[in-house]
């Protein structure tokens, strides 16, 4: 049974997400508060963690960057907030996915298991794919630069994996999205920004001067042959 640490001050959306998971075959941890939910995490070590971005005690952002400079567990951001901005941040600090209030618990539910499911995705058997000094192992889930291991959040090693396994090949947002995810949220396409800039900054050795994941302007992006 995968650990759900919930981190959300609204006391009956958190009762009902709760409630839902649970039906969903999930456990799940509830806190109320950035700092409490904090603690409960580095207690628990949860499987995937819910995260509201307005908190007391401490801000959802700030929890999100202590959670990633420990882990790279899962992380689902939750927002009421409207500006993109916050979102991307958010994306930036290493978010594997986000969902604005209002939501749908059954599409909580959902994204939940797609997160988890590309978190925990095995091959079967050894795959190795190779470009220069890149190597990433799909049965491991680890990724090196030469003799240096990289440590990738679950959606940038399921991106690299999907853009790195068809060389060549223009991927547009919403399929990238789809490989990724599952399904394409419409309006959430942009996201994959977000991700290819942090993904970018963990394998390229320069960014701004990508040799691997390339930008094809008006389209989407491709993995560079050769």
């Amino acid at each position: 049974m995968s650990t759900v640490l919930l981190i959300e001050d609204e006391t009956e959306l958190a009762r009902v997400a709760q409630s839902y998971l649970e039906k969903a075959g999930f456990q799940v941890i509830l806190a109320s508060r950035g700092d409490t939910g904090l603690s409960l995490f580095r207690q628990h070590k949860p499987d995937l963690v819910l995260l509201d971005l307005n908190l007391p005690g401490m801000d959802g952002l700030d929890v999100a960057r202590e959670i990633r400079r420990q882990s790279d567990v899962p992380l689902i951001m939750v927002t009421a907030r409207v500006e993109e901005t916050d979102r991307l941040i958010g994306l930036e600090l290493g978010a594997d996915d986000y969902i604005v209030k209002p939501y749908s618990v059954r599409e909580l539910v959902a994204r939940v298991r797609a997160v988890l499911r590309r978190f925990n995705r095995s091959s079967g058997g050894s795959q190795i794919l190779r470009e220069g000094n890149l190597e990433v192992d799909l049965d491991t889930h680890t990724v090196k630069r030469g003799d240096e291991e990289i440590f990738l959040t679950p959606t940038e090693f399921q991106l690299l994996s999907t853009l790195m396994a068809q060389p060549g090949r223009v991927f547009t947002r919403l399929q990238l999205l789809e490989a990724i995810q599952g399904v394409a949220y419409e309006g959430y396409e942009r996201t994959i920004d977000a991700h290819i800039k942090n993904l970018r900054a963990k394998i390229e050795e320069d960014p701004h001067h990508p040799h691997y994941v390339e930008t094809v302007f008006g389209v989407g992006y491709r993995f560079r042959k050769g």
